[in-house]
């Protein structure tokens, strides 16, 4: 659906390129925000910072990586989560962390989601484009 909007906090270029290509080859014609660490995933969301005259709109869902520069994966999600203006939006935590730990505490800190990046190129491309088709497609999100 056009005007859904992604926003994906991943530091790794590769990974980042991966995700796109998957989303584009589906013909998800939704824009894509890409902040490369924790605080600029804040910044981008809470309109601060560089992103302070972003238009007041909020991503369908985000795509958050754990291992992240500055803030990490899961400060962001608590943050998010802590805060009415994002306190319902979809995160998916999308990570190439297998801690069992990290897991359980996406989960208690309210992530809707958990997803480990296949090592595979070609799963890993598939796994981003069932993301995209569920989260922008088949996800009902709550009316504020």
């Amino acid at each position: 659906m056009v005007g859904k909007s992604i926003l994906l906090v991943e530091d790794n270029r590769q990974d980042e390129m991966l995700i796109m290509r998957a989303l584009r080859k589906i013909n998800l014609a939704n824009t894509v925000d890409v902040v490369r660490d924790g605080q600029q995933a804040l910044d981008y969301l809470f309109r601060e910072a560089e992103f302070a005259g972003r238009p007041a709109s909020d991503p369908a869902v985000i795509l958050l990586d754990i291992n992240l520069p500055r803030i990490n994966g899961l400060d962001v999600l608590r943050r998010l989560r802590a805060d009415s203006r994002t306190g319902l939006l979809p995160i998916v935590l999308l990570t190439s962390s297998d801690e069992e730990k990290d897991r359980l505490t996406g989960y208690e800190e309210g992530a809707n989601s958990f997803v480990r990046k296949p090592l595979d190129f070609t799963e890993f491309a598939e796994t981003a484009a069932r993301l995209g088709v569920y989260w922008l497609l088949t996800n009902e999100p709550p009316v504020k």
